[in-house]
């Protein structure tokens, strides 16, 4: 079994439920268990500013799947949720972000672990070291220093 985390994000059509559903649907996720997750946190869009404030989770899995095979379920929840890639930082009923996965670095076209920008975003930060307070991004180090780079970066408690 390998340690995984995932973030989990919405901003439309009721974010909190899409939210919640989707912390409920990693739990069933096969050859997978969720063994913790953030409390829910608001933040603001990055990059296209003119949208709705998203509700920002992060879930830890022990899972048997390898890093592409976890990736395709993750893709299938977002799918089910109504999820449409029509421009990069679009707003989004549901998106899953493979995080870490294990120790392990993988550079891919469609597939790059850790998440390239996840040091750099307090919203993935935040609810991460709330679960995994020791956490080091492997090839980056350890996730509260970069948290506490983001600083600047409002990122909202809003339900446990």
């Amino acid at each position: 079994m390998t340690p995984a985390y995932i973030g989990v994000g919405s901003n439309l059509d009721e974010p909190l439920l899409h939210v919640k559903q989707a912390l409920q649907e990693l739990a069933a996720l096969p050859r997978s268990r969720l063994t913790r997750h953030s409390s829910l946190y608001r933040s603001s869009p990055v990059g296209f500013a003119q949208q709705p404030d998203y509700i920002n989770a992060v879930a830890a899995l022990q899972t048997g799947l390898d890093a592409r095979a976890l990736l395709g379920e993750l893709q299938k929840l977002e799918a089910r949720h109504g999820r449409k890639r029509s421009f990069a930082n679009a707003p989004r009923t549901l998106d899953l972000d493979l995080l870490v996965f294990g120790e392990r670095q993988i550079a891919e076209p469609d597939l790059v672990v850790p998440h390239p920008r996840m040091h750099e975003r307090a919203f993935v930060l935040q609810p991460l070291i709330e679960i995994a307070p020791d956490l080091s991004i492997p090839g980056r180090g350890d996730a509260a220093a970069w948290l506490r780079r983001c600083a600047d970066q409002k990122v909202e408690r809003v339900a446990p």
